[in-house]
């Protein structure tokens, strides 16, 4: 069991969601998850957060929900999606599985080169996704169009 974030920790991370992904609130097949609904890790280099993984248990299967790295090269983001496996495992899960935007390329190679395979492509779901939160962008990374959320999944 992960120990409840402090006051502190949660400020910080609602500051990076707000910062990484225009808000507090994430949708994720149509579902709109709220950051202190979500059990979180963090990421320190001696006494400084240098980024957090959300995710959300449920029954046998733990969804991701995001992950940051504020730093690069460090190896953060690698840490944790592995301690994010380790906790859902630990915790009972079978398969871990998140949600991508088409547009995240760096995403889809990051994910699929630590095990995770593409397993569902919902059409239009991130411009349904848009009409409860509208910072989603319309534009997003190589200059692709955001329009569907990519589904991938682990066996743990």
């Amino acid at each position: 069991m992960i120990p409840p974030l402090t006051e502190e920790d949660q400020s910080w991370l609602e500051d990076l969601w707000v910062s990484e992904w225009g808000g507090k609130t994430m949708i994720s097949k149509g579902r709109t998850c709220h950051i202190r609904d979500l059990d979180a890790l963090i990421a320190w280099n001696n006494h400084t957060r240098v980024g957090a993984a959300t995710y959300h248990l449920e029954n046998e299967e733990c969804e991701l929900l995001s992950i940051n790295s504020t730093v690069k090269g460090l190896g953060v983001g690698s840490g944790l999606l592995t301690a994010f496996e380790q906790t859902a495992r630990q915790a009972g899960a079978r398969r871990a599985w998140l949600i991508t935007s088409n547009d995240n390329l760096d995403a889809l190679r990051f994910y699929q080169r630590h095990g995770y395979r593409i397993v569902a492509v919902h059409p239009n779901a991130i411009d349904e996704a848009r009409k409860l939160k509208p910072s989603i962008p319309l534009i997003g990374s190589y200059e692709i169009p955001i329009h569907d959320e990519l589904e991938l999944e682990k066996w743990l």
